[in-house]
């Protein structure tokens, strides 16, 4: 949710929005967790000698844990430890396994006996099914928990003066490697579970017989549905008190300082109000809602309102923000034919998991992936502008790429001889490519890390991608349909022939290949020269390289009438300098 783009180049209105949409999620969560664990009171006496009410009992506590801890990450002083770190990943998987996993095991185990007749072939491996699963999951989300904060403050952490980085992040990533391994071991524990659950349900079947049964239900006549008034539905207390409160809530974004205060303590009044008026007209408020839920179109009515609501409340502000005027001083460098091709190869291989592409607007991330002497070097709006779907990223187990790439590339010019030329001071004379970039590190490097990561960073948990070496880039009709959607979504590609786009791409992709020739060999193949050049311009790897290179490029506007049209008026970001 908008709880993941925290401290970034958003608008801070709009992270205060998600936030306050995502701490709302604590009541309902925690109803419901409440309601299971309520519900399964009246088994509690079966909690130690029936399994199913062991797997669904700790599955609704898991669940509670998961949605606690999820609202807790969406405040932005927490999320700045968090994000991108392995907290997000414990997070996640105490919901998909505790909660998903242990309710799908205990809906398993109540199940199998009903539907082949017989009893559960060994309630005692479905208890050690549940021991072992459990255990799993707490080694597990333990193990994340610590090597997120772990490596979230070791990120964050500056020498003494404050002017320096303590640590670089290969030894952040070298420091939790430990947890890591105790994340494998939990995960395997928790497989091993499911491996007996799979051995019990399998027996089960095997000593029974597959069995229809018939169950009974009441329907309701006609007449004891759909009477319910329009007005009954709408004019009411519960719904006076919603909209209300929303609409103050709504003011408190957008008044100005002071009115914004006075407008959320109304909305804290009419909470107070309506919890009062529900307690003293309990029945009444639950007979509406009882009610409201039998008729079917006033229900489905506000339903369509809310969920409207909650989309306008996500749809209007990308529509706002998503535009050229509001880029912040800087708009994206449109992609080359070969560079959205290697886009795609970035995108298909899944680097986005490993990797981020965005700058937060704090101060110790500026100072790691900014460049030296640029003031606000954070990743501004703009410069992902033209990206569908944007990059940011959600996790690092690589450092982010925003600045990997670099300008247009240089080179010395030279005579029909092959003798450098030299201008009137004696210097050599300097030509630019057409397409080829240079970033922070040369394309060499790039290749030769794809190939094999360990042997160009030590530690790199990174795999390798031999198949980057074997297999060719698509051709320029592929890439010239992909041109023709990113033109539909609004990004303005000139119109180009396959022809057209066919050339750039080989001319870019001989520019990269004829730099690597002499640096590189490419395996499993035995080339020199103009042979090796040619065949590494088809590769996929020389289309990615173009890609990672172009990474961080963006020309500097100014909106018309000379003003920087700033998405973040309170001038909150102008703490993340480098100065």
């Amino acid at each position: 949710g908008p709880h993941h783009l925290l401290n970034t180049d958003l608008p801070r209105w709009l992270q205060m929005l998600g936030m306050l949409f995502s701490l709302m999620l604590w009541a309902p969560s925690w109803g419901g967790m409440l309601n299971g664990l309520l519900t399964l009171r009246g088994a509690w006496d079966k909690l130690r000698t029936d399994p199913v009410i062991k797997f669904f009992a700790a599955g609704v506590t898991f669940y509670g844990m998961a949605t606690f801890e999820g609202p807790l990450l969406s405040i932005r002083a927490v999320n700045a430890l968090s994000h991108y770190t392995d907290w997000t990943i414990g997070h996640v998987h105490a919901g998909a396994l505790g909660w998903n996993g242990f309710m799908a095991a205990g809906m398993f185990y109540w199940l199998a006996p009903r539907l082949w007749k017989t009893e559960l072939w060994s309630k005692g491996l479905a208890n050690m099914h549940f021991w072992i699963g459990t255990v799993g999951i707490l080694l597990y989300v333990a193990a994340m928990w610590c090597a997120g904060i772990m490596q979230g403050l070791m990120l964050n952490q500056v020498n003494e003066g404050g002017t320096t980085l303590k640590y670089e992040f290969m030894e952040t990533l070298e420091s939790i490697q430990i947890f890591y391994i105790l994340r494998s071991f939990g995960g395997l524990l928790f497989l091993i579970g499911f491996v007996l659950c799979a051995i019990n349900i399998w027996k089960t079947a095997r000593s029974g017989a597959a069995h229809d049964e018939t169950v009974e239900v009441t329907l309701l006549e006609r007449g004891q549905k759909d009477s319910m008034r329009w007005g009954e539905a709408l004019i009411s207390d519960p719904l006076t008190h919603i909209f209300l409160a929303m609409a103050f809530v709504i003011l408190w974004f957008f008044l100005p300082p002071h009115a914004d205060k006075a407008a959320l303590l109304v909305s804290v009044l009419l909470c107070v109000k309506a919890f009062h008026a529900f307690k003293n007209n309990k029945e009444k408020w639950v007979n509406w809602h009882e009610r409201l839920i039998e008729n079917y179109l006033p229900f489905t009515v506000l339903v369509f309102v809310a969920v409207a609501i909650g989309g306008t409340v996500q749809i209007i502000p990308s529509l706002v923000i998503n535009r050229q005027k509001n880029v912040e001083g800087r708009l994206q460098e449109l992609y080359t034919p070969l560079e959205l091709a290697g886009r795609d190869v970035y995108v298909s291989e899944g680097c986005y998991n490993c990797h981020s592409q965005m700058i937060r607007t704090l101060v110790p991330e500026v100072m790691r992936y900014g460049r030296p002497g640029v003031v606000d070097d954070y990743s501004h709006l703009g410069e992902s502008l033209f990206d569908h779907p944007y990059q940011w990223g959600s996790k690092r187990t690589g450092p982010d790429l925003a600045r990997e790439g670099g300008p247009i590339g240089t080179y010395e010019k030279t005579d029909e001889n092959g003798n450098v030329v030299k201008d009137a001071a004696g210097q050599p004379v300097m030509e630019s490519y057409a397409y080829m970039r240079f970033g922070i590190r040369g394309n060499d490097w790039h290749y030769n890390h794809f190939l094999d990561p360990r042997s160009i960073t030590y530690g790199s948990n990174m795999p390798s991608y031999p198949h980057l070496f074997e297999q060719d880039y698509e051709g320029p009709r592929s890439v010239q349909n992909k041109i023709a959607v990113q033109q539909r979504l609004g990004v303005p590609w000139p119109v180009m022939s396959v022809d057209e786009i066919g050339g750039q791409m080989e001319a870019q992709a001989q520019e990269i290949a004829g730099n690597l020739v002499g640096k590189v060999k490419l395996p499993g193949k035995d080339l020199e020269g103009e042979a090796l050049r040619n065949e590494l311009a088809k590769k996929k790897v020389i289309a990615l390289i173009a890609y990672i290179q172009k990474l961080g490029a963006y020309k500097e506007v100014t909106p018309e009438g000379g003003r920087d049209n700033t998405l973040d008026p309170d001038g909150l970001r102008k703490a993340a300098s480098t100065k």
